[in-house]
């Protein structure tokens, strides 16, 4: 008898920098999980079982790491991938929705017609720290028409509360949490 590989520990594949990008800071960075095929497969595997659960139409991703994650995972899981991009940077129509930062505000936009009333959307970023943008990104999605069906995360820092700014009604997945 063989025995099945244990699982992967995608938080081994993190790397810790302190004091970036300012002191007091410690950065969670997910680039050496990324650098391992492994890992990375680990990552799309498990974000790809919550696809299947909940049956998105169409993966939207936040600029910039939510297009690397969102990207592949649409790609594995045969499903259309919608870009939600900072100002000025998508051509044609686009409807925007402008968020509030801790430190002042940003805008978010998405092309006017990227999603078709009622298409289920999951959002997906890298990363959910104080969920402002997350938060703004399915405020967006509603605007342009989607359905939202849920949020996933490759890592969350649970400790910024990012997950009481978005809408509870909507499954929150994330791979790693740090308390």
């Amino acid at each position: 008898m063989v025995a099945s590989p244990s699982p992967l520990d995608l938080r081994q594949l993190v790397r810790d920098i302190p004091d970036f990008p300012k002191p007091g800071i410690l950065f969670r960075d997910l680039t050496p999980l990324m650098r391992d095929p492994d890992g990375w497969q680990e990552v799309i595997r498990q974000l790809a079982v919550l696809c299947e659960r909940l049956q998105p139409d169409l993966i939207v991703g936040i600029e910039s790491r939510g297009f690397i994650v969102g990207t592949a995972l649409a790609t594995a899981t045969r499903l259309g991938f919608v870009p939600v991009r900072k100002p000025g940077k998508l051509p044609g129509a686009v409807t925007g929705v402008d968020y509030e930062l801790e430190y002042g505000s940003d805008r978010l936009e998405i092309h006017s017609d990227a999603l078709a009333a009622g298409e289920r959307v999951l959002i997906i970023d890298d990363l959910l720290a104080t969920g402002g943008t997350a938060s703004a990104c399915a405020e967006l999605v509603q605007a342009a028409g989607g359905e939202l069906c849920g949020f996933g995360f490759v890592a969350e820092l649970a400790a910024l509360e990012g997950r009481r700014r978005l809408p509870e009604e909507h499954p929150i997945e994330s791979l790693i949490i740090y308390s």
